[in-house]
């Protein structure tokens, strides 16, 4: 008997035995989960409200098969981040931080790979189309790194409880909007959707409507972790990484336990990979410039305009006032603020 084909026999039918689970408990669960129209049209656009925070219809099953099944490692680094918060910026400097002696110098892999090529998404890649995917091949740079909109309460079990390391950038809540705004926009176009107003942005953005929200929840939950358990968690601004790179790099390497030694510091390592990673250098690579991410977004459609105070350009003083004091509620005795301009900040 040929053992290796009875073993794959095997494993595909498991597999298919695993997603026909799944699909009747993603049914079931689409029958009581709060509902509501996502920010581009089809059903499978909409978003369910599950365990707390906003999930698209056809990412339900690849998150339930995630928190089930993936077994995390020690050595693992998970990259989580809100959508538009610097999560493709984050993905290129964590990658660069970790793996920087597995390369040559002029051979950085960002210069054939984009950020979401060398750090996956669980829930919107890896497991998208797959309950038992091949983690071993998917990461060909050691240790393996990942990336993840889910909130950390809703995180694998052994993510949390494993001694991995969790790096988070959160950005300034109106910042955040406008970006989200303008690349929902352009997947809009993509389908011909006729435009969202702003206002019906905001309103969503407000109630907490979109991937991965309500904001707050999603914040507050990384930055308890952080507070809780700051050799685990290591919680960053993406307002700090513009201000200061190289100062939150060499925080960074030394969360990952590879900190910069001198040497590498007095050969310009530092600054070398804060330029390749900077928002100028990541537009200009042809590799950002056209074809389609594995969950199918254009790769320049990741790159707009990466800057502070944007939304300044944008939201109505009475936009603003609404989104200060409801997270000022929302943030209240937290001891996390975000800066709005050089006087004022919003906690």
């Amino acid at each position: 008997m040929d053992t290796s084909r009875s073993s794959k026999a095997e494993i595909v039918s498991l597999i298919q035995n695993e997603e026909k689970s799944l699909d009747d408990e993603v049914q079931q669960l689409e029958q009581t989960l709060p509902k509501e129209e996502g920010w581009t049209s089809g059903s499978e656009k909409s978003l369910y409200l599950y365990q707390g925070f906003w999930c698209l219809a056809r990412d339900l099953k690849s998150v339930i098969s995630l928190q089930k099944h993936f077994q995390a490692f020690d050595s693992d680094v998970f990259v989580a981040t809100s959508p538009k918060c610097g999560t493709t910026w984050l993905k290129a400097l964590t990658f660069s931080t970790l793996c920087r002696t597995q390369y040559a110098r002029d051979e950085h892999p960002l210069l054939n790979s984009t950020p979401h090529q060398l750090v996956r998404f669980l829930e919107f890649d890896v497991y998208l189309n797959n309950p038992f995917p091949d983690l071993e091949n998917i990461c060909v740079y050691k240790p393996r790194i990942f990336a993840t909109h889910i909130p950390y309460a809703s995180l694998p079990t052994s993510i949390k409880d494993s001694k991995c390391k969790i790096v988070y950038i959160c950005r300034n809540p109106m910042d955040m909007l406008i970006s989200l705004w303008n690349f929902m926009g352009k997947l809009r176009d993509q389908i011909q959707d006729p435009p969202m107003s702003l206002d019906e942005a905001f309103d969503k953005f407000y109630r907490g409507i979109y991937l991965s929200g309500p904001f707050y929840e999603h914040v507050l939950g990384y930055w308890k972790a952080s507070q809780e358990n700051p050799d685990k968690t290591l919680f960053l601004k993406y307002e700090d990484l513009k201000e200061d790179i190289s100062c939150q790099l060499k925080k960074l390497a030394m969360f990952l336990g590879v900190p910069f030694t001198e040497d590498e510091e007095k050969q310009g390592v530092v600054e070398e990979i804060a330029k390749i990673c900077s928002f100028r250098e990541l537009k200009e690579v042809q590799v950002n410039k056209k074809g389609l991410s594995r969950f199918g977004t254009p790769h320049k459609d990741f790159f707009r305009k990466g800057q502070v105070g944007d939304w300044s350009n944008y939201l109505t003083p009475s936009m603003v006032e609404r989104l200060e004091k409801l997270i000022h509620e929302k943030l209240d005795g937290s001891g996390l603020t975000f800066k709005l301009s050089s006087k004022t900040s919003m906690a």
